[in-house]
């Protein structure tokens, strides 16, 4: 909750804050009006002569994870509505997530009910605001699989503040809907995996192939389930697949021993997940196990069998007033930035309702939602397994669902704000991932600086920015998802790449061009990683309006002749995108190619239409053949950036049920083919970006992060700097110089002599 200091300042923000169109107010009205004519006023609403006022506060705004209990009774609806005995004993649950409530519901959450309250954005009868005696309850969204019968079902519930306890044992939920999706699989749970791998490990001619590799225990060995993808008819989602990876560790009462160190191959097992069955077993080729590798392990100092550095001196970062952002539930204010946090199994981290807030022009809106919505991780190695390794780590795993608890180890420094996240597990239990989102203040070297060479004096600003992450680990790999915030009104979105590599063995004397031999007998894969970042953007527009356009904008170099007769001449050229189709665009670093999004009806004080601004860092794309098969599911990754009218369905880019997916082209290739106009409207962004990985020895046994991202910049958003205004550090900035050894550092021949 937030203290009466923050309540005080968000009042004053609130109401600084106003709609300079009267069509907006009007929208607003009617979206109101419409959303919640179906709602009776409460019998506890108190009225006054001036305007109706609330007796009881909502407790969850509209946006807010599903609280665990809401997870248990919406669990429990659905399990309630089982048919039979053995449907409900058969249900297994994927994800139970909120339903996202429409817009106008959201601002009105945020108009009266939570912070930032902007009573502005209430609609008004006779001069008064009207103020809704409630808002509509909230939904979960469970994706169900039921294991006899091999179907998968979407459900709502619909919750309310009563329904979110439970009351004896009883559920307190409402079917609102209930439907089957055909031919499809949903992702795999970790429960699974472990049946997997206990159930690959008990089989007999699996153990006698182990046995011939000079391995009789059974507790060395490792087993990672991968999903098979599609590849042909055989992989259809009739069946529930999973085609496993071996590894092997090389000391079973050793918990630190990197058992990726030593992959198996050779073995081809498929298992049916749905019944727990090993359905295809062969030793096709006896490849020796690599040796074992004396610089696998990288724990700490003498358990890898090393030494750890000890000239690293402590580094403290210490806020002794306290962290500059504030938080009221799930709400975030910082240096005039305010956004909502949200969590989902799939996506992670949700970034909702982001807004600057702008001195008298109030809060402005910059992106209704931003998230990571998938990734592909396909390798380029065509011998088997690898050509199989095309993993879909949000559709096919979930990164939420994967998600650390950031207690363990230091991911965060500094004065730290964590956030909890609640899931479903595999049978229907909640379960809770502490401190599972980051929020934290960072220093960001310089800001901005200039001397005057004539006058001497200096102004330097230090960069501060605020950082929302999370982290997660899908089998060998671990993932770092950062969205940034900097006072200069830029927000950086960033992933952070370690783990450890996928690898292959080779036979004696074995080479291979498609990756790198990092050790004996042991060889990395070349590899791509994808993300799919998704920016349900709002530049500008209040509540009700849809007025967001895309410009593409390269730099030309000018043509020869009067106006170029220096030969010096460049410009930037800009392009609207008016179609799906025009927009399906590639990065371009030759013309420095970037998009801005504009709002079609606010201008800046030189009359420029105000805008933010996508600025590609390094990219790639699919580096395979057209008719690549992990590129039915992932026809997404060829153009690094689609854009699309908002539309509430489209929210993954390969579709829902990427897993073992047989339609080509499913999810927003086949979107956009509608060609719908994007010349003014509610405008989303798919920005696709990746890193090609050529692995060195140096990424090995662990690799040092590798980062990739992109900023959205403000584009003639503001009239001038809006980092004019921060003050000079007031830090201990003094200049020291560094400490002189006690020692003079001498040449080692001339310290013999």
């Amino acid at each position: 909750m937030a203290t009466a200091q923050e309540k005080a300042t968000l009042s004053q923000t609130a109401s600084e804050n106003s709609i300079s169109s009267k069509s907006s107010a009007a929208a607003m009205a009617t979206l109101i009006h419409d959303s919640l004519s179906d709602s009776a006023p409460s019998a506890t609403t108190k009225t006054t002569a001036a305007t109706p006022v609330m007796s009881r506060a909502q407790t969850c705004h509209p946006l807010d994870p599903l609280m665990a209990a809401e997870i248990a009774v919406a669990v429990a609806t659905v399990r309630a509505a089982g048919k039979t005995p053995e449907v409900r004993d058969s249900m297994r649950f994927i994800e139970v997530v909120l339903v996202e409530p429409d817009k106008n519901v959201v601002a009105l959450a945020d108009a009266y009910y939570f912070p930032p309250f902007q009573p502005s954005l209430l609609p008004k009868t006779k001069g008064r605001p009207v103020i809704p005696t409630k808002l509509p309850p909230r939904q979960a969204r469970l994706v169900v699989y039921n294991k006899k019968s091999n179907e998968t079902s979407i459900w709502t519930v619909e919750l309310s503040e009563v329904h979110a306890a439970t009351r004896g044992g009883h559920h307190r939920g409402k079917v609102i809907s209930s439907k089957v999706v055909p031919d499809v699989q949903p992702p795999m749970d970790a429960e699974e995996y472990a049946e997997c791998e206990a159930v690959v490990k008990d089989y007999p001619p699996f153990q006698e192939a182990m046995r011939k590799r000079g391995i009789v225990d059974m507790d060395l060995v490792m087993v990672d389930p991968w999903c098979v993808g599609y590849h042909s008819e055989a992989d259809a989602p009739r069946r529930r697949l999973a085609k496993p990876l071996i590894f092997c560790r090389t000391e079973s009462d050793c918990p630190l021993d990197n058992g990726y160190a030593r992959p198996v191959e050779g073995i081809h097992v498929l298992v049916d997940m749905q019944n727990m069955v090993v359905i295809e077993f062969e030793d096709r080729k006896l490849v020796p196990l690599p040796p074992a590798d004396p610089l696998r392990n990288y724990t700490a100092g003498e358990t890898r069998g090393g030494v750890d550095r000890s000239d690293v001196k402590p580094l403290q970062i210490i806020q002794p007033e306290g962290p500059s952002f504030r938080v009221s539930g799930h709400f975030v204010n910082w240096q005039k930035w305010n956004f909502r946090i949200g969590f989902t199994p799939r996506e992670g981290l949700v970034i909702y309702s982001v807004a600057y807030l702008d001195g008298s022009q109030g809060r402005r809106p910059v992106a209704h939602r931003l998230s990571f919505v998938e990734m592909v991780v396909p390798y380029g190695d065509p011998n088997d397994p690898h050509y199989r390794k095309n993993a879909f780590d949000a559709g096919e795993d979930g990164l939420g669902k994967n998600a650390h608890s950031l207690k363990k180890g230091c991911d965060c420094l500094g004065y730290i704000k964590y956030f909890d996240a609640h899931f479903t597990n595999f049978t229907g239990g909640v379960e809770t991932i502490e401190n599972c989102v980051c929020l934290h203040e960072e220093d960001h070297g310089i800001l901005w600086k200039h001397q005057d060479w004539r006058t001497g004096l200096a102004e330097v600003r230090r960069s501060r920015r605020l950082t929302v992450s999370f982290v997660c680990t899908v089998a060998n790999y671990e993932y770092g998802f950062f969205w940034h915030f900097y006072q200069d009104g830029k927000i950086e979105a960033e992933v952070k790449l370690t783990g450890v590599l996928s690898l292959g063995a080779l036979q004696p004397g074995e080479a291979r061009k498609y990756g790198t031999m990092i050790a004996p007998g042991l060889y990395a894969p070349v590899h791509q990683h994808f993300f799919v970042a998704r920016m349900d953007m709002a530049v500008d527009c209040k509540p009700g309006e849809a007025f967001n356009q895309v410009v593409e904008m390269n730099v030309k170099v000018e043509e020869p002749g009067k106006d170029n007769v220096h030969n010096n001449a460049f410009y930037p050229e800009e392009e609207l995108l008016r179609t799906e189709s025009q927009a399906m665009r590639d990065c371009n670093p030759l013309s420095a190619r970037h998009w801005i999004i504009r709002n079609t009806r606010t201008v800046n004080r030189t009359g420029q239409l105000t805008g933010y601004k996508l600025v590609p860092g390094s990219n790639c794309l699919p580096l395979a053949r057209p008719e690549a098969k992990f590129l039915r599911r992932a026809a997404f990754l060829k153009h690094n950036l689609w854009v699309t009218p908002y539309a509430r369905d489209e929210m993954y880019p390969g579709g829902e049920f990427p897993n073992q997916n047989p339609r080509a082209g499913e999810g927003l290739a086949t979107w956009v083919k509608q060609n719908r106009s994007i010349e003014e409207t509610n405008i989303v962004l798919w920005y696709v970006f990746g890193v090609t990985h050529i692995p060195r020895l140096e990424d090995w046994p662990v690799m040092p992060v590798e980062h990739v991202g992109f900023m959205l910049m403000p584009h003639g958003f503001f009239n001038c700097s809006p980092a004019v205004d921060v003050p000079p550090s007031t830090g201990d900035c003094e200049l020291k110089d560094a400490v002189t050894p006690t020692k003079p550092i001498q040449h080692p021949l001339i310290a013999k002599l």
